[in-house]
């Protein structure tokens, strides 16, 4: 049975990102950003869809031998994930820090204060981030956190140390709490691509400044990512006044790309380039699922898988000339 409920999260993981590139693609938007955000869309679907079927052979492979019973620490998991995605609300939205201070925040105080717990708290934090205009009440919010806490027991196991992982059970969280209140997701215009010229550097320097915290200075990936969360909430926006906010959020959502193990990217090249392709995602997204916490880590997760797939890629032909 709890095999059943581990392939259930597989799919969970596999369907949140294509939801949301789905609804950015099919979103209104000029001719010429339409172009090249369906190019991109098919390029990350089939180095994605290599990676998928490559990590499916390892994540079902698991099932029997992880297969065990919903036990008390999945329970303190689920209710970790609740009081992170509680905290990093009120600290967004009741005490003004904003979305990304609200999140990373948590996740600083959860990495240096609860090394067990940082992973399942900082995973909430992302369903914190939620617009208020989204989730009006409390109930909304604890509903997506009990939905993304049992997401985050089931794909215990699956992509293993991807970047992005967490902040994709938190949107699978929102975006399920969404469908059953039947609320409406924000609308907001899409990014010009001319934006890339200050979007892909943010995500670039945010990627690799979290992995060199977190496996160079031997910080943790939690503590990394939320520290860069840090510096880019406070000095961007008082910087860069126009861009301060969406070039914070970038470099917050590439910091999650910097969290993936040195087995899925090996070394700071490839982290640089999921980097890059986390900027140029980031700027297809803009107008879909608006508002909905998690949005940016699984941005961060469709390029991890997405440059995880090439590496594939290049493995089959170079296995196949040799």
């Amino acid at each position: 049975m709890y095999g059943l409920v581990r392939g259930c999260g597989y799919v969970a993981l596999l369907l949140t990102p294509v939801a949301l590139l789905g609804s950015a693609l099919l979103a209104p938007r000029d001719a010429s950003a339409g172009i090249v955000g369906l190019e991109v869309g098919i390029g990350i679907a089939l180095a994605g869809g290599l990676a998928a079927v490559a990590e499916r052979e390892r994540a079902l492979g698991r099932l029997h031998v992880d297969a065990a019973e919903f036990d008390r620490a999945d329970v303190v998991d689920v209710l970790a994930v609740v009081a992170g995605a509680l905290f990093a609300y009120v600290l967004s939205v009741h005490a003004g820090l904003g979305p990304v201070l609200g999140s990373a925040f948590v996740g600083l105080v959860a990495g240096l204060g609860a090394d067990d717990l940082d992973g399942p708290v900082y995973c909430g934090s992302f369903v914190g981030m939620t617009s208020p205009t989204l989730f009006p009440s409390a109930a909304y919010l604890v509903g997506a956190g009990l939905v993304a806490g049992l997401a985050y027991v089931a794909t215990r196991g699956t992509f293993v140390g991807m970047g992005g992982k967490l902040g994709t059970i938190a949107l699978f969280g929102c975006a399920t709490a969404v469908v059953l209140a039947g609320v409406d997701y924000g609308v907001e215009s899409a990014l010009q691509w001319d934006s890339a010229r200050v979007v892909v550097p943010a995500a670039v320097v945010g990627a690799v400044s979290t992995v060199v915290l977190s496996v160079r200075l031997e910080l943790g990936a939690v503590v990394g990512s939320a520290f860069v969360g840090l510096v880019a909430g406070i000095a961007f926006p008082t910087l860069l006044p126009e861009l301060g906010e969406t070039v914070a959020a970038v470099a917050f959502c590439a910091s999650f790309v910097g969290m993936s193990s040195t087995g899925r990217l090996r070394g700071e090249a490839h982290v640089a380039l999921a980097g890059c392709l986390c900027g140029l995602v980031f700027i297809v997204v803009t107008p879909a699922f608006v508002g909905a916490g998690g949005k940016l880590g699984t941005v961060a997760f469709v390029s991890c898988v997405t440059v995880s797939g090439i590496r594939v890629l290049s493995e089959m032909l170079i296995a196949r000339s040799v």
